[in-house]
C-alpha cells in the first residue's frame, strides 16, 4: 500500500476524502501501530480515498486539557487547526476515542469545524454499503466476543451499538460483561490517568475490569482504544487471564477480510 501524506497529495494537484489522524499511540506505541496498520488495510480494502498528517501531526491536547494545562492544549489545538485549514480538511477518521473526541466536540469552538468519525463506526457502515468484503466463515465464526465500552466512545458520545454491529457482522458470539453501555466500567486511563500513578486504593481499576472480562467467559475482548488495550491487556495479564485475547475491532476486522 502507498500511503500519502496530504502535503504529497497537495503537490500532485490531487485531494483525499478523509484524513486518518493517526494520534500519538498509533504514531508510537508498538501495540497500537498494529491497529494503524489495520485501519489503513480496511481503508484501503474498501477502496477509500485516505491521507495522513505525517509529521505534521501534533496531539489533540486530549491530555493537556484533562490533566489541567489548559494553556498547553490551546496551544496544540491552534496549531493543528491551522494545520488542518490550510488544507481544507473536512472528513477526519480516528481509532482514538480521546482523539475522536477532542476533534469533534471541542476543536470547533476554537474554529476547527469537521465532521469526525470513529473507525467503529466508519468500518461498520463500509460493511453495511458492502464495501467490505467480508470472509464467508471467517476466523471469528462463532467465537465468543465481549465488547469493551470505551468511555470516550460510549458515555461522551453515545456510540454503543455501531461496535456491537460490527462484530455481529463476523457472525461471532456477542456477549456482554455485567458492566457494559451506560454501565460500562472505565480501564483506568482516562482523564489524563494513563500517565500518572493511581491513588491507593483496595484493587487497580483494570484489575477489576479483568474480573468483568473472565465472568463473560469471553475468549476475546474487542476493544476501540489505545489506552483501554493497553490497560485491558497489562490486567489479562497480571491477573493470570492470558488466555484472553485483547484485540481492537480494526484487527478483528482486517482479520476477516476477504481476498
Amino acid at each position: 500500500m502507498e500511503i500519502l501524506t496530504l502535503a504529497q497529495l497537495q503537490s500532485r494537484g490531487q485531494e483525499a476524502e478523509y484524513l486518518f489522524w493517526v494520534g500519538c499511540a498509533g504514531s508510537f506505541d508498538d501495540r497500537a501501530k498494529k491497529v494503524t496498520l489495520a485501519v489503513t488495510q480496511i481503508l484501503h480494502h474498501a477502496g477509500l480515498s485516505f491521507a495522513v498528517l505525517g509529521t505534521e501531526e501534533s496531539c489533540t491536547g486530549d491530555p493537556a486539557r484533562r490533566s489541567g494545562n489548559e494553556f498547553l492544549f490551546q496551544m496544540q489545538a491552534a496549531q493543528n487547526i491551522s494545520t488542518l485549514n490550510a488544507y481544507g480538511v473536512k472528513k477526519i477518521v480516528t481509532a482514538c476515542p480521546h482523539c475522536f473526541n477532542t476533534l469533534r466536540n471541542e476543536y470547533p469552538e476554537l474554529g476547527g469545524q469537521y465532521e469526525v468519525v470513529h473507525h467503529s463506526t466508519l468500518i461498520q457502515q463500509l460493511i453495511n454499503e458492502g464495501r467490505l468484503r467480508l470472509q464467508d466463515g471467517g476466523p471469528y465464526k462463532g467465537r465468543r466476543i465481549t465488547f469493551h465500552d470505551s468511555c470516550y466512545l460510549g458515555r461522551a458520545n453515545g456510540i454503543y451499538e455501531a461496535p456491537r454491529d460490527l462484530i455481529r457482522a463476523l457472525d461471532a458470539d456477542l456477549v456482554e460483561m455485567r458492566r457494559s453501555k451506560r454501565n460500562g466500567l472505565c480501564c483506568g486511563a482516562g482523564g489524563a490517568q494513563m500517565f500518572k500513578e493511581a491513588e491507593a486504593g483496595r484493587l487497580e481499576i483494570n484489575h477489576e475490569r479483568a474480573s468483568d472480562m473472565a465472568a463473560s467467559g469471553a475468549e476475546t475482548v474487542a476493544v476501540a482504544c489505545p489506552f483501554c488495550m493497553t490497560m485491558l491487556k497489562d490486567a489479562a495479564s497480571q491477573t493470570g487471564q492470558d488466555k484472553i485475547q485483547v484485540l481492537d475491532l480494526a484487527e478483528i476486522t482486517a482479520g476477516s477480510l476477504a481476498n
